[in-house]
């Protein structure tokens, strides 16, 4: 048990944050030179930022097939999906405001940033609204991947070039066969990327406790806290009355799923349960249309683990760090997180990846400070991908409801089987 224990890169980072722990305690001076590794782990992260997200959204539109005859259904969908994730990105603001996890952390944001960090908190604030829009607009097409990174004119173009795409039908099939080839190249350097996440848990660990002290480890434990709260009042409270309202149990739910839930436990990752949820969806009642619309394009417009853990970080980072956010501020960011998390899949690390979009859309707090959580990051996406996959799950049944194409006969005798 303990050699295939071994195998899985969860017992390499909880090993790297142990060994960085450690170098931090014993040699506060060499865990604090240490830095490098996390920094560079987060380097290549932001590094396939851009193409990661333009994939992923162009498949998430294009896999909603052709948008005349599913047009009425794709709508509700992104109707629900954006209600319920709004829902989950301010109770993400509201938990984060109230419990207040990175308060007392101290970090002096200049030994993240390297000084920089005030210069371009007031370049953010001196941009008017006007300026933000029109600069969502990238000179051409190829400069939005390589004009700074900015994340939303990747979206942009990700979000016209996927309905065009719709547009043409079948003369774009070979284009949509080469997004989503490359897709699976670049899901495959991030999965390699992620082989090196328990250096880069080390570096950032040792570099944590070799300059804080293990008084770090307070805040850090309170943030992975509040997660898994929030995670289970969203689960309990948002998506159990949806349930309720629609007739059914969430308990009930959550225990027909359980070997689902087990898989993407184990894997870190909602992406592996995607198959066998769509049949257990299936025999549930929902109708195979909507089930196929539904599920693939909720693996990126509908994540409401990662939207949580989008707000409740950068309310922690922005405690810890000591830049206070005003309320308009929170709300900017709600709404910048509203549209990177429509980038997020359902693979491990994409919700690190698609925090580090946030943070680089909105540039009041340095991504630089992504070090200060990279080592529980790891914990916190099992909560992730698990909400993830029970809030699409749900989203599919209220859409065939909404449809009017849910067996609810067939939904009650089958939840009944699972006490």
């Amino acid at each position: 048990m303990i050699r295939s224990f071994r195998k899985h890169l969860y017992f390499w980072v909880i090993a790297g944050i142990i060994v960085g722990a450690v170098i931090g305690a014993l040699s506060p001076a060499f865990g604090a030179s240490l830095r490098p590794l996390g920094e560079g782990f987060i380097s290549l992260i932001k590094m396939l930022i851009a193409p990661v997200i333009f994939c992923t959204v162009v498949l998430g539109i294009a896999g909603a097939g052709d948008l005349k005859k599913v047009g009425r259904v794709g709508g509700k969908a992104l109707l629900y999906f954006e209600v319920v994730s709004t829902i989950a990105l301010a109770i993400g603001l509201l938990v984060g405001n109230t419990l207040k996890p990175g308060k007392g952390f101290n970090v002096d944001p200049s030994t993240l940033d390297a000084g920089s960090t005030f210069d371009i908190a007031r370049r953010a604030s001196e941009q008017s609204f006007a300026s933000f829009v029109l600069h969502l607009i990238p000179k051409t097409v190829f400069d939005a991947f390589t004009g700074g990174g900015d994340l939303l004119q990747v979206l942009l173009v990700a979000v016209l070039f996927g309905f065009a795409m719709n547009r043409i039908g079948d003369r774009g099939k070979h284009v949509h066969q080469f997004v989503e080839s490359a897709s699976h190249i670049f899901f495959g350097m991030v999965n390699a990327v992620m082989l090196l996440a328990p250096l880069g848990a080390c570096g950032s660990m040792a570099f944590t406790i070799g300059t804080y002290g293990f008084k770090a480890l307070h805040p850090m434990l309170a943030l992975m806290g509040s997660f898994y709260l929030t995670c289970g009042l969203f689960i309990v409270g948002v998506l159990g009355l949806v349930a309720a309202a629609l007739g059914f149990n969430i308990f009930r739910f959550l225990s027909y799923i359980k070997d689902e839930l087990l898989t993407v436990l184990g894997t870190s990752s909602s992406e592996t349960a995607l198959a066998p949820l769509m049949e257990k969806l299936e025999r549930l009642g929902c109708s195979k249309s909507v089930v196929g619309l539904v599920i693939p394009s909720g693996y990126s417009f509908n994540l409401d683990g990662t939207n949580i853990y989008l707000t409740l970080s950068i309310l922690f980072l922005s405690q810890a760090l000591g830049i206070p956010l005003t309320l308009g501020e929170q709300l900017s960011i709600l709404g910048v997180a509203m549209l990177t998390s429509k980038g997020a899949s359902g693979v491990t690390g994409a919700g690190f990846v698609t925090l580090a979009a946030t943070l680089a859309v909105v540039p009041k707090i340095p991504v630089a400070g992504l070090a200060l959580i990279l080592g529980i990051d790891r914990f916190m996406s099992e909560a992730r991908a698990l909400t993830n996959i029970i809030g699409n799950g749900v989203a599919t049944i209220v859409v065939s409801a909404w449809e009017g194409e849910l067996d609810s006969r067939k939904l009650k005798q089958e939840l009944r089987k699972t006490y």
